[in-house]
């Protein structure tokens, strides 16, 4: 399961302007590919008590060793969750002593690997919990284009996109993912609490009911 429960902050400021450059030389690594290359990064910087905020290891503060981290792999997963949830702890859209914003972290990540459906994921959630549904229901559709036949990425699609209680990108992603096959019943059963689940025939039939028939005089217009 991607994601927890979320606490809806209000929109938080920009912080400092994005910066792309550096984003392919030779020491970025994609983590989900590359892991195995970031180990002595993590070891000295990315320590478990960095990811769950208690201090950091070069700094007291853990956001250097996070904005480290990301700079030698953009897209890292656990490390962008943190500075999103570091954000969040302070209250802040950019983390002292971090050269960027949070939304410039994930901005980074995914001008780095446009295709990291998890990347993308986590910054919807984070777009999410800081009250902007409408751009994390955008960046759940650009998740969608790259899930392919992955049925655990429309899976946690449908869960981050029950979080921003947007409920017919949730149900639709539910049922691409049972329909691939998907043996966790989480989704559907919190679509059910929130009255909003549908089997997928009944779904398109109610569908099919609600298209108006067309009047007679449009009709005939339209045979010609």
């Amino acid at each position: 399961m991607i994601v927890g429960s979320i606490a809806t902050l209000t929109p938080l400021a920009a912080g400092a302007a994005c910066d792309f450059a550096n984003l392919h030389g030779p020491n970025q690594y994609d983590y989900r590919f590359q892991r195995n290359l970031l180990v002595v990064v993590e070891r000295r910087h990315f320590t478990p008590k960095v990811e769950l905020l208690i201090s950091g290891e070069s700094t007291s503060h853990p956001g250097p060793d996070i904005a480290y981290t990301l700079s030698k792999s953009p897209n890292h997963h656990r490390a962008l969750n943190a500075v999103a949830a570091l954000g969040r702890k302070l209250s802040v859209g950019q983390v002292p002593e971090m050269a960027y914003s949070v939304d410039c972290y994930f901005e980074r990540a995914l001008r780095f690997q446009s295709d990291d459906t998890v990347a993308r994921m986590f910054y919807a959630q984070h777009l999410g919990q800081t009250g902007r549904t409408a751009e994390a229901a955008h960046q759940l559709e650009l998740t969608a284009r790259h899930a392919k036949s992955n049925p655990f990425t429309h899976y946690n699609i449908g869960l981050v996109a029950l979080e921003i209680k947007d409920f017919d990108l949730a149900l639709k992603h539910a049922h691409i993912a049972y329909g691939m096959g998907v043996p966790k019943p989480e989704l559907r059963e919190m679509l059910l609490k929130a009255g909003k689940w549908a089997e997928p025939l009944a779904a398109a039939a109610t569908a099919s009911d609600q298209v108006m028939p067309l009047s007679g005089a449009a009709s005939s217009s339209g045979s010609r």
